[in-house]
């Protein structure tokens, strides 16, 4: 199997790297192009993935179109000459254009309602996409699974927490802490909605502080918010981080996921709308693995909750965690299989 990946976010690197891993041990040839956002080369390069750089984040409306313009043909270029069997991407127009332009199948992982415009530019002209089953959109040549994305990389069977790795980065494990989530807002899917306001964060980090050290990840200008402390670690230990915390706060809808999904008390603050976002809906509903409000003081009451009871919030996550993945599969071994077949074809 010749298989090229578009990288062009860190949440693309956590989806693909086990599967791109795999498939090279197992003497495929694979070709990663990325994008320099954020620390998305950082985490390639951490995870021992060979990739090429193509395009690097603008930071105007201007300076993006011009980025993704040049990008479009530097991916077709690529595909053109690695001459792929599969191209596969998260929601990405460069990846999904190129493979139409050479014929050559194109596989994308979407989970991300509503999408807007970039999904309209991309989805309709890609020949698979895998959406979690309880996704509402529907598209032509879509498969569902039984899973969230992030189970791509923090299913057990991809995933165990290192607490000697966060001891060496001065964590102390056996310790309460907290960690509390930013984001620029500045994601196509973000527009028009806003961050979590400065004064009920100023309140919630009081009350977290209760419990021990609040490590924060802001992606904003600005600093670390008063009270808190930088993330500790790099960026490819987070989920280390996220996975011993006694509580994950935050407006970041996928690290809400993340720690959800690794069992630790996760609360957000929603910024998309009740019932927005499909997949919150499974895991609050279904599950209680994730906790959203759009409500400032409610947030805080649920912040006040676990700060108060840290012990049995942490066992009840943990049930819930285990309910969850009996439900659910290991996505990296969906994608496997998903790429066989459709080479197969």
């Amino acid at each position: 199997m010749r298989a090229l990946f578009d990288v062009t976010h860190p949440a693309h690197v956590h989806l693909f790297k086990h599967a791109i891993c795999e498939l090279e041990r197992d003497d495929h040839d694979v070709r990663v192009l990325s994008r320099e956002k954020e620390v998305t080369t950082a985490l390639l390069d951490a995870a021992g993935i060979d990739h090429r750089p193509l395009s690097r984040k603008a930071e105007s409306p201007l300076g993006l179109a011009r980025e993704w313009l040049g990008r479009e043909l530097r991916v077709l270029r690529e595909v053109r000459r690695f001459d792929p069997d599969l191209v596969v991407s998260r929601l990405n127009p460069a990846a999904v254009h190129a493979a139409r332009l050479t014929d050559t199948p194109s596989i994308v992982f979407h989970d991300t309602e509503p999408a807007g415009w970039l999904a309209s530019w991309t989805l309709p002209l890609a020949d698979v996409v895998c959406t979690p089953a309880g996704f509402e959109e529907r598209w032509s040549g879509q498969r569902r699974y039984q899973g969230y994305q992030e189970l791509a990389y923090l299913h057990p069977s991809r995933f165990d927490p290192n607490p000697q790795a966060l001891r060496e980065d001065g964590v102390a494990v056996d310790e309460r802490y907290s960690v509390l989530r930013l984001v620029a807002g500045d994601a196509h899917h973000d527009y028009g909605n806003d961050s979590l306001p400065a004064d009920v964060r100023a309140q919630v980090i009081d009350t977290l502080s209760d419990l021990g050290p609040v490590y924060a990840s802001v992606e904003a200008d600005g600093g670390t918010p008063p009270g808190t402390e930088p993330l500790p670690v790099p960026p490819e230990r987070l989920h280390d981080l996220l996975a011993f915390a006694d509580c994950y706060v935050g407006d970041s809808n996928t690290t809400a996921v993340e720690a959800g999904l690794l069992g630790t008390p996760a609360l957000r603050y929603d910024t998309f709308g009740a019932g927005a976002l499909q997949n919150f809906v499974e895991l609050e509903s279904e599950y209680g693995l994730v906790q959203s409000t759009e409500n400032g003081e409610r947030l805080l009451e649920l912040v006040t909750g676990v700060a108060r009871q840290p012990d049995a919030a942490a066992k009840r996550w943990r049930e819930a965690r285990n309910h969850l993945l009996a439900d659910k599969v290991d996505v990296t071994g969906y994608m496997l299989d998903l790429l066989e077949l459709e080479v197969r074809r």
